[in-house]
């Protein structure tokens, strides 16, 4: 595909929006999975213990980040959430 091509191709085109949403989800994601951090370590401040649900949101949040990046990176050409189910990993007890 000459340079020509790729400036004139549609698919690269949305492909360039779908990065600029996902740029902008990363942010916003970042700062949620901050916000758990901290609400994670005052219960364990608090309690003593982890709180299981949180830790399994952290594990699916991280998950999706690393669905975004990959994404963005062009190591993967499936859209993450919102257009496709959001990860939801299982835990072993």
């Amino acid at each position: 595909m000459s340079i020509r091509d790729s400036l004139l191709s549609i698919d690269t085109w949305v492909r360039a929006l779908y990065i600029v949403l996902f740029w902008i989800l990363l942010s916003l994601v970042s700062w949620v999975l901050g916000a758990v951090v901290v609400v994670q370590f005052l219960i364990v401040l608090v309690t003593g213990e982890r709180n299981a649900q949180l830790v399994k949101f952290g594990i699916n949040l991280g998950v999706y980040l690393k669905q975004i990046v990959e994404f963005v990176c062009f190591a993967d050409d499936e859209k993450p959430f919102p257009f496709s189910d959001f990860p939801d990993t299982s835990l072993e007890d």
